[in-house]
Formats: C-alpha cells, structure tokens, sequence
C-alpha cells in the first residue's frame, strides 16, 4: 500500500488476533487512502465484533472513519457489561458450541443453536432476521456485515465460555425455565403426562416433573441433577 501511513496500538485484550509481530506497542502501518478504519482494524484480524471503540488522537470516530497521515489509532475493547440495543437479548450459537448452548438454555437465556453446519450465510441470515447475538469462534462468520450482533467466544472449555457470555453480556437468569434440547418454554407436568417418556425405575422414583411446551421432552431430578445444580449455582453466585 502506498496511501499514509498510521500507527495503531490494540488493547492487551484483543492482542490474540493480532500477528505476533504487531503485538505490543503501536505498529506502524500503511493504509491505501480509501479503506475505512474498520477495514484496517479487520485487515489486523480483529473482528469489529470485539472493538468497543476506535479512538484516533484522543477522540472516538465510527469504523467509517477514513484514516490520515500520521494519525495514531487506539483500537479498545468492548467495555462490560456490553449492551445490545433494540432486541431482546438473545443468542444464536453455531455447530462447534453445543455443550454452551445447553448451559445456556439451563439458566433460561434464549439460545438458539445449529447442531448441523448450514454454512455462514445462513447463519448471518438467521442472527439478522431473528436479531440474536451471534456466538462463535469463527472470525471469517463475525465478519459478515449482515448480523444483527456477534462475539466472538474466548475459550475452548465450556465453563470459561459460559462465564465469559454471562459476563459480558449479563443476561437475565431464570434456571430451569428452558429445554436444553430445543430451547422450548417448561412448563410443569404430572407423571401421567409424560409417562410414555419414564422407565420403570424413574416412575417409582420421581414425582416432580416438567415438559417442553415445543417438543414434548420430559425432565425431573435424575443422576445428572446434582452436576446441573452446581452450573446452576455458580452462575448465579458469580452474578
């Protein structure tokens, strides 16, 4: 590129993205004069997604910003809680993120998921029309200008990404209000009602049940309860 020349410094939080050889202190870099700030912050490998604002010589400008010579970027991350106006807060999670879609769906967040790939268009598509949060760790899928809102999750390990959703976005917690197989409304049932779903030993055993007001599941305390309760628990107590 022979357009002017900038420097940008990425916050320690986003300096993941970056090649190894910009991290640390502000890069200089050449731009071509027409591409936008947000483009160039792209073009780094930081998806938008995680930007919280992009401040150049000490005031804050929209990723359209074109940059100038000389000028010195500060790219910032998304400041916590982060809030996303204009929906009620919603995710929608993608193929790789089954095990935090239905932690999330424990806690009674709206979460929809793919369990199959149907592909990144798609899936911008659903996140635009449906205006859910798109939760993943593909960078190429948050890019996509037509989602409604997206993040990028951290973590390989489900407990991190759980905590890490939960604390960027605080979302309302109602435990036990959601099927964790398809995201459906609970509602309380009675052991005749779901007894095609019991065996033997659960219909002596159990009492207390509920069921999918979408999909029919049946739920009640059984042998996985108490690791549920313990989800359950540090995501509230964390709160």
């Amino acid at each position: 590129m022979n357009g002017p020349e900038i420097h940008v410094e990425v916050a320690p939080a986003l300096q993941l993205f970056v090649p190894p050889a910009r991290r640390g202190a502000a890069t200089a870099l050449a731009t071509d004069g027409v591409s936008t700030l947000g483009h160039v912050v792209e073009s780094l490998g930081v998806p938008l997604t995680e930007v919280g604002a992009l401040v150049v010589d000490g005031r804050t400008v929209p990723p359209s910003h074109i940059p100038g010579a000389a000028e010195r970027v500060v790219v910032r991350p998304v400041e916590r809680p982060q809030r996303v106006p204009g929906a009620p807060l919603r995710f929608l999670l993608d193929v790789h993120l089954g095990t935090l879609a239905r932690r999330l769906r424990l806690l009674g967040v709206d979460t929809a998921y793919e369990s199959t790939d149907i592909g990144d268009p798609a899936l911008a598509a659903r996140s635009a029309a449906e205006k859910r949060v798109m939760l993943s760790r593909d960078r190429g899928l948050l890019r996509r200008r037509e989602l409604w809102a997206g993040a990028y999750v951290y973590s390989t390990r489900p407990d991190d990404q759980l905590q890490d959703v939960l604390d960027r976005f605080a979302p309302e917690l109602r435990p036990w209000t959601r099927c964790t197989a398809c995201n459906g409304l609970l509602a309380k049932a009675t052991k005749e009602e779901v007894a095609d779903q019991l065996k033997d030993g659960t219909q002596r055993s159990y009492d207390v049940f509920a069921r999918c007001t979408r999909c029919g599941r049946a739920y009640w305390k059984g042998a996985h309860h108490d690791q549920l309760e313990a989800i359950v628990e540090r995501a509230l107590k964390r709160r």
